[in-house]
């Protein structure tokens, strides 16, 4: 058996399709969506990641707001750029490019972001309103990478209601935040949090019907350790040097684990570029919020 790829660049391009329909609507009715970047200093990393997400805008006709300072801008300059944002009737919502550099507090200028305009989802405030919230309507942004492994599952119709889901990572942007979004009323999953703490890591593993595994460690989920037709969303980056030089993307699933999962997503070309869409659906999901109360 051949786990079936859970293919993150082609659904997010079939999302692409619709958002591109919606924001047309959004135009017709006299608001274009603008989506802000906030880039500080010349991490490469950080550049093609911002660079990606403006083609994605540029696919969808979302108006592109970049904002990029040099490496020696204070947090006060930084900040004065948030501000800028907040108060920029042209900008639907946006990001601050992560991580910052060294000399910037990095939760000050987060905390400074209009929670209103948090295109990301990971403002304290509406981190908040996912831990008040079990059900109904989302009426705020919800954080992009967890949201995109529900989106990818809901895609290939699998489903998670009273499925057992592991989480590995307790990040901020990935498995904290995706321990409460499966464990909303309309997910309805059981989730078990691990972590680097977590002693019985195997036998958790063995017990999930779905892993989402975030932990940056490369390979930590093998074949042996997983039951047969798991569900797998490999969403841990590492990057390792080849024999040639070169820099490769590595995730925490071995690649053997497809002979026995019945779903899996590649890594890279998974869950990556449902996170950078769900930052698109984000901004639109905003306009449309706000075009209705208006």
């Amino acid at each position: 058996m051949t786990a079936l790829k859970l293919d993150g660049r082609a659904t997010a391009a079939h999302m692409k399709e619709d958002l591109a329909e919606r924001v047309k609507k959004l135009k017709e009715q006299g608001t274009t969506p603008g989506l802000g970047t906030v880039l500080v200093g010349m991490d490469p990393g950080s550049q093609s990641y911002v660079g990606a997400k403006i083609r994605d805008m540029e696919e969808i006709g979302i108006q592109s707001l970049h904002r990029e300072l040099p490496e020696s801008a204070t947090q006060q300059e930084v900040l004065d750029v948030v501000h800028e944002l907040n108060n920029n009737p042209e900008c639907t919502g946006y990001i601050v490019q992560l991580p910052l550099p060294d000399h910037i507090d990095t939760d000050t200028v987060l905390e400074a972001i209009d929670p209103q305009k948090d295109a990301d989802g990971l403002h304290p405030l509406n981190l908040g309103r996912l831990v008040a919230s079990a059900g109904g309507e989302v009426t705020w942004p919800l954080p992009c990478t967890p949201k995109g492994c529900l989106e990818l599952l809901r895609h290939y119709d699998i489903q998670t209601e009273g499925k057992t889901v592991l989480i590995i990572g307790r990040g901020i942007t990935i498995g904290r935040p995706a321990t409460l979004l499966f464990t909303r009323r309309d997910v309805n999953s059981t989730v078990i949090a691990a972590h680097t703490g977590t002693k019985n890591m195997e036998e958790l593993i063995g017990q999930a019907d779905i892993i989402v595994a975030a932990a940056g460690n490369p390979g930590m989920v093998t074949k042996k350790m997983v039951k047969e037709d798991v569900v797998i969303l490999d969403v841990g980056v590492s990057r390792q040097e080849t024999e040639e030089g070169k820099t490769r993307i590595v995730g925490d699933v071995a690649k053997d684990v497809a002979e026995v999962a019945s779903a899996m997503s590649p890594n890279p070309g998974g869950v990556g570029p449902m996170t950078r869409v769900e930052l698109v659906a984000n901004v639109v999901e905003i306009a449309e919020h706000n075009a209705a109360r208006e």
